[in-house]
């Protein structure tokens, strides 16, 4: 809860290691694929973009990550209004990143966030592992690294 009397830092941008969390997950391709989702993605998840037949280079996908990463990390600040840690931050930017802007915004997680209970907001993650209605072995294996670091204390 908030009044816990923890002063925590503000964070405003990923740390090294939470762009290293994305990129494991989301692996680099060169060449457009259709997710599970069914969405034209290429580099490191990127699906602005993307279409069939598209091929880039390993630069180009390292650009489209950051431009991706800056409008991610936009969205948690501007949508969370508690303080978070680095971990908490890099864990929500992963989600964000993986889920969308949109749908992070209309979460339980952030509304249950922003009243302060990052507990339950932690456990919301594991609502997020379905591609339509099939629960995606990948998307357990994400959610379970972002809860396990939201909940990390920061060294």
């Amino acid at each position: 809860m908030i009044g816990s009397g923890v002063n925590k830092p503000i964070v405003s941008s990923l740390s090294p290691a939470g762009l290293d969390l994305i990129k494991g997950f989301e692996g680099l391709r060169l060449n457009a694929y259709q997710c599970s989702a069914g969405k034209w993605t290429i580099g490191y998840g990127h699906t602005k973009t993307a279409k069939s037949g598209q091929c880039i280079t390993h630069s180009q996908a390292l650009r489209l990550l950051t431009e991706d990463v800056a409008q991610f990390e936009q969205a948690v600040r501007t949508t969370v209004q508690v303080p978070l840690t680095q971990n908490q931050f890099d864990a929500l930017v992963s989600f964000c990143y993986n889920v969308g802007s949109t749908a992070f915004r209309n979460s339980h997680l952030v509304s249950a966030l922003n009243r302060g209970y990052y507990s339950m907001a932690a456990k919301e993650l594991y609502r997020w592992v379905f591609a339509g209605k099939v629960k995606i072995p990948g998307l357990v294996r994400r959610r379970e690294q972002e809860y396990a670091l939201f909940m990390k204390k920061d060294e």
